[in-house]
């Protein structure tokens, strides 16, 4: 299936691209949106993208672009945006990051990555395949409390209980080494379904967010974005399920207001710590054009705000 990169018009237009400026795209993916970035740049303009997965930066388009001056390609997390940019000496001169979060669909549709119960494969399911441990092997120690705790803090599973113990039983005569053999089992204990949605699409959710600590490098790519945005530099994010939502609208309005309450409290306001963001407008999410070309946008929502 061809890689169509979400929310395209709406993210390039509300990064608000200034010719001359720098932008940031945390997740390259298969390239679409630092493709219009590049395409709104002039000479002077310099775009910095990252990506965690290999085959990512490896790609052809990304070798293709990688000839252009003004872009630079780095192979890493959210966590390592600031160390970058401080090394690039952006530092407070970035006009706009794009965060893209969740799974791209080459990665969907490609069976030896593991990221779907769709397609057979290995059970990796690592963005970055030269870190960590795959799904498969995570299961084969992870405690029965810590996996009822994943399941249902990061795949809202009401059925978390019953998928983890069934897990634990498994593996003592079994080892879960596939797509399918997890999904088959999760299938099997899991009583009742929800309509248009497949049993193991909760579980494979959670421990994908767990096997690449995603919610925590959100977290630290949130902050260290901030961090480096010039005075009116956009943050553009786009959210893909509930969990990362929530952590993005948290963020923007905990950075944009008060920090806290005084209360009756003998502070004048000047002393008051203010947040350094303005949100910009309402969520938005993708048209109904969009949605019949690409249904996987269907539960994309972006936010916006601005530096001050």
């Amino acid at each position: 299936m061809e890689h169509l990169s979400v929310l395209f018009k709406e993210s390039i237009q509300e990064l608000n691209i200034q010719p001359d400026g720098h932008y940031i795209d945390c997740t390259f993916g298969r390239g679409g949106h630092s493709q219009g970035i590049l395409a709104k740049l002039s000479e002077k303009g310099r775009l910095l993208a990252f990506d965690r997965d290999i085959d990512a930066v490896n790609s052809s388009l990304a070798k293709a672009m990688s000839k252009d001056s003004r872009f630079n390609l780095h192979h890493g997390c959210f966590s390592d945006l600031e160390e970058v940019v401080t090394q690039f000496g952006w530092q407070g001169k970035v006009d706009g990051v794009l965060m893209d979060l969740g799974v791209s669909s080459p990665q969907l549709d490609d069976s030896s990555r593991g990221f779907s119960f769709l397609r057979n494969g290995p059970l990796d399911m690592r963005m970055d395949t030269s870190k960590g441990i795959s799904a498969a092997k995570w299961l084969t120690q992870v405690d029965e409390k810590l996996l009822v705790t994943v399941l249902f803090e990061y795949g809202e599973e009401r059925f978390a209980r019953q998928i983890a113990k069934a897990i634990i039983e498994k593996r003592q005569s079994y080892q879960i080494n596939t797509t399918h053999d997890l999904a088959r089992l999760i299938e099997e204990v899991i009583p009742k379904r929800e309509k248009n949605k497949h049993p193991a699409t909760r579980s494979f959710q959670a421990i994908r967010i767990e096997i690449n600590n995603e919610l925590e490098e959100i977290k630290t790519g949130l902050q260290q974005s901030v961090n480096v945005l010039s005075p009116k530099g956009r943050l553009v994010v786009i959210s893909f399920h509930s969990l990362e939502d929530r952590i993005v609208k948290r963020f923007i309005r905990n950075e944009s207001g008060r920090k806290f309450n005084p209360g009756k409290l003998p502070i004048k306001e000047v002393d008051i710590e203010q947040g350094v963001l303005i949100k910009m407008g309402k969520p938005i999410k993708a048209s109904k054009l969009e949605l019949q070309k690409n249904p996987r946008a269907r539960s994309a929502v972006m936010r916006v705000a601005e530096r001050v």
